[in-house]
């Protein structure tokens, strides 16, 4: 099953519920590279659909129910797709739920656009080797462990960038547990928890 982020789910769920299913207006906080990100997603996935009109209306951020203008100055708006129905759980009305031809060009695309097995498991994030932050896993992994000091020296960084790399990068990012523990002499060291 295609996996979804809670911002296109937003963006699905309001389409299918207004009348005419078009996906505009955006939720209030996406706009500009984000809204274009989030829609071209959709819009490869065969979602949504642009549809061309007749209509001259140039596109307005403060109205928020034009997509775009195509190159003639014809405003495109953008609909859900019965596939973008689908996959929310709602069944279209009837077979113009989304534009017609909206379907068409998706489908021929779907076989090499449509999500694999292994795009569907999360993939596993691991280190480049040869890198600060490879190094910096092989010094906290090494059996003393390692000073923030230490890093600084190795890696260039400052300590603040230390301390930030272990929090995002390696608990967040790569799920490893630093631990810490005062050692005479040296200081607070922080280890890899094994």
């Amino acid at each position: 099953m295609t996996k979804l982020s809670d911002t296109q789910l937003v963006i699905l769920s309001a389409a299918a519920q207004r009348e005419d299913r078009n996906v505009l207006p955006l939720p209030g906080s996406l706009r500009g590279g984000a809204a274009a990100k989030v829609v071209g997603a959709l819009l490869k996935r065969g979602l949504i659909a642009e549809t061309a009109t007749d209509n001259q209306t140039k596109a307005d951020a403060a109205l928020n129910r034009i997509w775009r203008n195509d190159e003639d100055g014809n405003a495109i708006l953008l609909h859900i797709t019965d596939a973008g129905l689908a996959l929310i759980g709602v069944e279209p009305e009837s077979g113009d739920s989304a534009p017609t031809g909206a379907n068409e060009a998706p489908s021929a695309e779907a076989p090499q656009d449509a999500p694999t097995e292994a795009d569907a498991a999360p993939k596993a994030r691991t280190p480049r080797t040869g890198t600060k932050q490879a190094k910096l896993i092989e010094m906290l992994r090494a059996d003393g462990g390692a000073t923030i000091d230490e890093i600084v020296a190795e890696t260039g960084w400052q300590p603040h960038t230390v301390r930030g790399a272990f929090a995002g990068a390696l608990k967040k990012k790569l799920g490893l547990e630093v631990t810490s523990e005062k050692v005479e002499g040296r200081g607070r060291v922080y280890k890899l928890s094994k």
